[in-house]
């Protein structure tokens, strides 16, 4: 029933997404697209590391194979409404004789809020020192990382968790979150920062794949370029998750499109941009849930 639930939403996804690119004439180069498609599952991984890592924190003893696994897998939660799917899949996949399930769904609340927060911050702090004409978006990135941001803080998250009842449920809960401290949060606030940088570069293999070039029609540049395809595609991506729509749909385009044209994209490329951009991710997702999926039912040791 939940992978009938999934392929229904995901299925709406590509529906959308389709509808946006075939309005446009539009030539494709692949190996662009299947390097954005690398990228983007690149970017991810130092989110699902962090995962793995705050589970390991609060004395769980999850393998580094059945993390990633439950982490792409459960990515693709986030297409159902409310994106409560994400953390019923992660923490169902990830439980085991060593890993409890309620442990392991404060986790996936752990990791998803920090990404979040990580991904608003350097929206605001790059559209601040590169873009600071763009006032409207850098202002609305200062709040979407405040939203983010607060309930990350260690106190602030270990009160959330006494009254979301998980001391009811596991008597050690506690102890346990005492030891996430702020190191701990440093750490993964270093990680996801390289994450939302690899996945920035994405965007840009997007736009070459496309053959979409800025107003003064040179191509445009993976690492002189690499603040606006950070700020744009962190800053989507958060306002498309604390919209709770699910996959963002909509409201990560419309920020997308809205940033590129401000940065001297016209607006027709802006939206093919954004559609495939969404294409390429969702293909990148589901090949990298399949794979896993498949080499999980084969047996390979978690």
């Amino acid at each position: 029933m939940l992978a009938a639930l999934v392929a229904w939403f995901i299925g709406q996804t590509i529906v959308h997404a389709w509808d946006g690119l075939r309005h446009h004439d539009w030539t494709v180069s692949p190996l662009w697209l299947l390097a954005s498609g690398a990228l983007y599952l690149i970017g991810l991984l130092p989110s699902a590391l962090f995962w793995h890592a705050t589970m390991r924190a609060i004395g769980q003893t999850p393998g580094l194979f059945a993390s990633l696994r439950a982490y792409y897998i459960g990515h693709l939660g986030k297409y159902v409404p409310g994106k409560a799917l994400v953390v019923i899949l992660r923490a169902g996949l990830v439980r085991s004789p060593g890993v409890g399930a309620t442990a392991a769904a404060v986790a996936v609340f752990c990791e998803t809020l920090t990404t979040m927060a990580v991904g608003a911050f350097l929206a605001a702090m790059l559209l601040a020192i590169c873009f600071r004409e763009q006032q409207f978006f850098v202002w609305l990135s200062l709040g979407l990382m405040v939203l983010a941001v607060v309930p990350t803080v260690p106190q602030v998250f270990r009160r959330l968790a006494q009254w979301a009842g998980v001391n009811r449920r596991n008597p050690q809960a506690a102890e346990q979150l005492r030891r996430l401290g702020y190191t701990w949060l440093l750490g993964g606030w270093m990680a996801i920062s390289l994450g939302w940088l690899i996945t920035g570069l994405s965007l840009w293999s997007t736009l070459r794949g496309l053959g979409i070039a800025a107003s003064d029609n040179q191509p445009p540049l993976p690492f002189a370029d690499l603040p606006l395809w950070t700020a744009a595609v962190s800053l989507a991506t958060v306002a498309g998750f604390l919209s709770f729509i699910p996959g963002g749909a909509g409201v990560r385009e419309a920020v997308l499109i809205a940033l590129m044209q401000q940065s001297g994209f016209t607006a027709a490329d802006a939206l093919l941009a954004a559609a495939m951009l969404r294409v390429v991710w969702l293909a990148a997702e589901l090949l990298a849930a399949g794979a896993f999926s498949a080499v999980g039912r084969r047996g390979v040791a978690p």
